[in-house]
């Protein structure tokens, strides 16, 4: 099981301890961690997901692997800047989002587009025409986030 955590490369410490403990919880879990292998929520996710023995891959968007955070335990270079971001959430049975900012965001998009499911620490909410209409699904804790993406990533993908 694959599980993608996004947010925003310079964060408040609130997130990044969100983000660590969500990378721990996953490990817990078994489930591997992808994210964008950057600073920030990436790095405390993969920093996370190390301590409890998992492994923590990063789509980086240049073509250097020793841009990646030293936490990831797989570097994947891409050459191709944003347009990375797509094959961060292609890659999940499940998005957490824990803050962010515009690369967020479009992760967020390109995830609700493939019918992905997002679960949401503290991140983007959205709305269309003024009217409310935010699919994400919102949690509280690290604990709830992991367990909701785990539980929707088990019925996605039919996995055990």
């Amino acid at each position: 099981m694959i599980i993608a955590v996004i947010g925003d490369s310079s964060c408040p410490p609130k997130e990044t301890k969100l983000a660590e403990a969500v990378g721990e919880a996953l490990a817990q879990h078994g489930a591997i961690m992808i994210c964008g292998g950057l600073g920030g929520v990436m790095e405390a996710a993969c920093r996370g997901a190390r301590s409890k023995n998992g492994l923590a891959i990063g789509i980086l968007p240049g073509e250097d692997s020793r841009a990646a955070n030293p936490w990831v335990s797989i570097p994947v270079t891409t050459g191709i800047g944003y347009a990375r971001n797509m094959a961060v959430v292609k890659s999940a049975q499940a998005v957490i989002a824990i803050g962010g900012s515009y690369g967020t965001l479009s992760e967020i998009a390109y995830a609700l587009k493939s019918n992905i499911p997002v679960i949401g620490l503290n991140t983007w909410t959205l709305s269309r025409n003024g009217q409310r209409k935010d699919p994400i699904i919102r949690v509280t804790s690290a604990q709830e986030a992991v367990n909701t993406a785990i539980s929707l990533a088990k019925k996605k993908g039919h996995l055990e």
